[in-house]
């Protein structure tokens, strides 16, 4: 069987339809900020993943657990509702969670069910399948695909590493630091002086941003802001650069007095 951890949407795709060809059971996890879900895909026996999300959301639409951040105990939480769902199954004994999906609330400390029905009309599990074999995943789910094989390195201009940015603080300089992360993640560390405009909400700030003016844009790792980065390039804006790592690489190179998450 295949226990499913992953935080990718091509990835869960993939684990359903190879479960579903091979006939082998699918126990299903899955963790976003305070919240959980857990289940087992087994047709015949029940529907498939796709049954439940016949269609992937837009990119970036959903974060994934890096950019959208997550806490800390549910993946231990709902990683045991998994491994007790493997156990039984493995044991043929108890009621698996087959055609049931398990929701929890971390905040409410809540667990609810819903049950999950068959879709006549799966294109995969369904009595007449338009999915007979594995497919282009990533292009499924309008994930933009890098060939590395011709992908050249970013201008070592476009980055700024931790250090290098405290030598130029030291020097009396005060770069523009843009800040996209989330409210809640402001409010557990933060770079002295940096302007804060979370990246969902960047494309309708950019009038508070001048064009003119050279900026280090950061995230948590350096995901959000890389993006950040592409849509500002688009907008106009010039004297991008990324910090390399984050704040996660700030704390750890600079300043280990901050909090981590």
């Amino acid at each position: 069987m295949i226990v499913d951890g992953t935080d990718n949407f091509p990835t869960r795709y993939l684990a359903n339809d190879a479960c579903v060809l091979l006939g082998k059971p699918n126990v299903y996890g899955s963790i976003f900020r305070f919240d959980g879900q857990a289940s087992v895909f087994f047709p015949p026996h029940g529907p498939c993943y796709r049954c439940l999300y016949p269609e992937p959301p837009p990119p970036d639409l959903v974060p994934n657990c890096a950019e959208g951040g997550v806490l800390g105990i549910l993946p231990g939480l709902i990683g045991i509702v998994q491994a007790t769902e493997t156990v039984k199954l493995l044991l043929g004994t108890g009621r698996p969670l087959t055609g049931r999906l398990l929701l929890y609330d971390a905040l409410d400390m809540s667990f609810r069910e819903m049950k999950v029905r068959k879709n006549p009309k799966c294109p995969i599990c369904g009595p007449n399948p338009t999915i007979t074999g594995l497919i282009d995943y990533q292009q499924f789910c309008g994930v933009p695909v890098v060939d590395t094989a011709t992908e050249t390195k970013a201008p070592a201009s476009n980055v700024i590493a931790p250090l290098e940015l405290k030598a130029m603080q030291d020097r009396g300089e005060r770069p523009f630091i843009l800040d996209v992360r989330n409210p809640e993640e402001i409010a557990i560390c933060r770079i002295a002086g940096s302007t804060v405009i979370p990246l969902p909400e960047l494309p309708n700030r950019l009038a508070e941003l001048d064009r003119g003016t050279a900026m280090i844009v950061h995230c948590k790792s350096g995901v959000r802001s890389a993006k950040a980065i592409a849509l500002l390039n688009d907008a106009g804006f010039e004297s991008l650069r990324n910090l390399t790592g984050g704040i996660l690489a700030w704390i750890k190179d600079v300043d280990p007095t901050l909090p981590t998450y």
